[in-house]
């Protein structure tokens, strides 16, 4: 797995997935809360399933 996620793509993700794991946790939001593992993994592995699909690299490292 090439890293395709850049810094400024993974924060956004890290963020939104904590808060959506929070608010799930809390009962604020339903279950649909827990996707924001999703967010979460591909901010912190660096790496979006779906970017190279799509043909999109966030990272400035080539």
């Amino acid at each position: 797995m090439k890293c395709n996620v850049g810094n400024a793509d993974r924060a956004l993700r890290i963020i939104a997935g904590l808060v959506l794991i929070i608010l799930a946790a809390t009962g604020t939001v339903g279950l649909w809360g827990w996707i924001g593992v999703i967010p979460l993994l591909t901010g912190i592995f660096r790496f979006c399933p779906a970017y190279p699909l799509l043909g999109i690299n966030t990272d400035s490292k080539k």
